[in-house]
Order: structure tokens, then C-alpha cells, then sequence
């Protein structure tokens, strides 16, 4: 059994399709990649498997239940927890208390303020932000407040994260240790789907990569395999060569 699948995830803004007709699964402890052109309908994906929106029509389920009828709360609860393309921090809020509130609301059972505390100083030592765990979350860089919302995350003890574009306006350096944080997610057991523009990065970490275009999936497979594809090369990575 897969650890989350889609079937047939559809969705429509006016007369445009978002999402056509896509089929998708990860397996437990999988880093899966998800690339495309802009408006291809990654970020509306992720929104789809988080319950942002619902897919119409079409099926999410999550070890084998079906959780398209959920409300987002309720998909964090049961462990699918996220990032966002653009952040989405409480600026003006510490550090240590943006990532309590992961403990606290995004777990199904009770989690009092000294517990949350302490999940949530566990969460920024992994992303190495402890040193600045009492300063307001808007004096952070942008490549510190990307790491804040993974820490966010994993203080809601995720078994399935989605990292919205983590990479994204990072320097080389700091892709590095972007991935290096990845790679260390699916050592605390927690599985992860990826949108990514950074190819050295998203070719280099994925188990395996799915390809959109205009909501349509195009292409699946290990990286070798998705970049030898000619129609992924044509419409996406092509660019990204010349480039």
C-alpha cells in the first residue's frame, strides 16, 4: 500500500485546468520530486493533497483512507504537514513560538506549552536556527525563514511533508544545506514530495520525479530517466539547459 495516491485529481479555475486527471502516489521514506514549468500546477497540487482546495473530481487518500472530504486541520493531524512557496510566518512573532504552533494544533492529541516548547527547540536545532530562536521571525533571511517553516512542520511530527520551492533565491551554499536538511527528514522516518525549480538539487535528492505541464502529468520516473525523456527536455528542461 502506497503511503499517499491520487486519482484522477482534477481541478478547474474557470474554464482552465490546474490539475488534469492526475494519478500520483509516494511510498513511505521516498523523496519524491515535482518539476514543471511555472503554472504547471505544482503549487496547486500540493494545495489539492493539503485540502487548501478540493480536487473536482478525483481522490486523495492517505494509507489507504480516503481523506478527500477532510478539512485541512484534520489532513495535519493525521500527519501530512507543509511549506509554502511564498512564506508564511508570523513576522512579528519569535521564532521558538512560530514553530510552537506546529506542536500544538498540528497534532491530533493534547501538546501542553512546556511540550510544544520542547518540540519545537528540538525542530530548530535541526535546521540550525536555535541561535535565533527569540528574535521576530520577520529579522530572519529568506533562507532562514524557508528553514523556519520546515521546523514549523516537523514539530507537528509529519509523517508526510511537502516542500513547496524550499530552494527557491537561495545562494549555491545554502542549496547545499537545504539538501543536506531533505536528506535528513527521511532519516527521522518522514517522507517528503518536493517542488523544485534548483534541477541540481531536485535530479540529485528525488528517488523518483513527476513532471507537469498545463495540469497534465507528462512524464514519471528516476531522474536519469526523466531527463532523458525528449518531451520533459522540450517543454521544461530544455530552458533550463540554455539557460
Amino acid at each position: 500500500m502506497h503511503l499517499l495516491e491520487g486519482e484522477g485529481v482534477t481541478r478547474y479555475f474557470g474554464g482552465l485546468a490546474a490539475v488534469s486527471d492526475v494519478d500520483f502516489y509516494v511510498d513511505q521514506g521516498e523523496i519524491l520530486g515535482l518539476i514543471g514549468p511555472n503554472g504547471a500546477g505544482k503549487t496547486t497540487l500540493f494545495n489539492l493533497i493539503s485540502a487548501a482546495l478540493k480536487p473536482k473530481p478525483g481522490r486523495i487518500i492517505f494509507k489507504g483512507r480516503d481523506i478527500t472530504p477532510l478539512p485541512a486541520y484534520k489532513i495535519c493531524r493525521l500527519g501530512i504537514a507543509r511549506t509554502f512557496q511564498t512564506v508564511k510566518i508570523f513576522a512579528d512573532v519569535p521564532v521558538i513560538r512560530n514553530v510552537m504552533v506546529g506542536a500544538l494544533f498540528g497534532t491530533g492529541h493534547y501538546v501542553s506549552s512546556a511540550q510544544a516548547r520542547k518540540k519545537a527547540e528540538e525542530a530548530l536545532e535541526f535546521v540550525d536556527l536555535t541561535p535565533l530562536k527569540d528574535i521576530p521571525a520577520g529579522d530572519l533571511t529568506l533562507a532562514q525563514q524557508k528553514r523556519l517553516e520546515m521546523a514549523r512542520a516537523i514539530a507537528s511530527e509529519p509523517e508526510l511533508l511537502l516542500l513547496d520551492e524550499l530552494m527557491a533565491g537561495l545562494t549555491p551554499t545554502e542549496v547545499t544545506e537545504a539538501m543536506s536538511d531533505v536528506a535528513q527528514l527521511r532519516s527521522r522516518g518522514i517522507t517528503v514530495i518536493m517542488i523544485e525549480h534548483v534541477m541540481q538539487a531536485i535530479m540529485k535528492i528525488s528517488d523518483r520525479i513527476i513532471v507537469l505541464d498545463y495540469g497534465k502529468k507528462i512524464a514519471e520516473g528516476t531522474p536519469e530517466e526523466v531527463a532523458a525523456n525528449p518531451q520533459v527536455i522540450e517543454v521544461y528542461l530544455g530552458e533550463e539547459c540554455d539557460a
